[in-house]
């Protein structure tokens, strides 16, 4: 009799552990996502030397395009140059995080007709632009965005700034006329890639 009672206290507390071992595992997976999701967004905390590590001497214009390009500063310095004054880059809280007097760069918009996106007569617009960085951050332009509203005025890969080169990599994207530019300011930029909707 003790041997039955035995067993079954010992089969109720391995209901119990069992029973209670997934929600644990829910419990540390809830915590993880939580985590992530409260770092999703953000540049990650790097050395110096691992920044270096992230910085492209060249970006690759690439995807639907009819001349893939690679661009350096250089090549830059050689296309239709333009100074901006007084950028902020202001993060979603509205804290300035950088600011800069005077920058200088090309319009997205000149590299894109240099690069020429490939489409089908001038109907065809359902095509969006990715400005990639190496850690894989991301902004997105619409078609629209760069060649039918003021954003494609304001729209700028940057190599200099405040009379210096880019820290943060060599050429950034930036947006001016974002109400808060930290989202699609994109630094260790890597790639700017066209693809249409589908």
């Amino acid at each position: 009799m003790k041997t039955q009672n035995y067993i079954i206290v010992l089969l109720i507390a391995f209901s119990f552990v069992m029973c209670n071992s997934p929600k644990k595992d829910k419990e540390e997976t809830v915590s993880t996502e939580k985590t992530s999701k409260t770092d999703n967004g953000k540049h990650p905390v790097l050395s110096a030397a691992d920044s270096l590590k992230m910085v492209n001497h060249q970006i690759e214009v690439k995807g639907d395009v009819e001349f893939p390009l690679q661009l350096t500063v250089d090549s830059l310095k050689k296309m239709k140059v333009v100074t901006i004054d007084d950028f902020k880059v202001v993060c979603q809280t509205g804290e300035v995080k950088k600011d800069d007097k005077i920058c200088k760069g090309v319009l997205l918009k000149d590299i894109l007709e240099k690069a020429k996106i490939r489409q089908n007569g001038h109907k065809d617009r359902n095509f969006y632009i990715v400005a990639r960085a190496s850690d894989d951050y991301k902004a997105t332009f619409s078609w629209a965005e760069i060649f039918n509203n003021p954003t494609g005025d304001n729209t700028y890969i940057l190599f200099e700034e405040n009379g210096k080169p880019v820290k943060n990599g060599e050429m950034i994207a930036i947006c001016k006329n974002d109400i808060k530019t930290g989202p699609r300011h994109v630094y260790w930029l890597k790639s700017i890639e066209v693809y249409k909707v589908k």
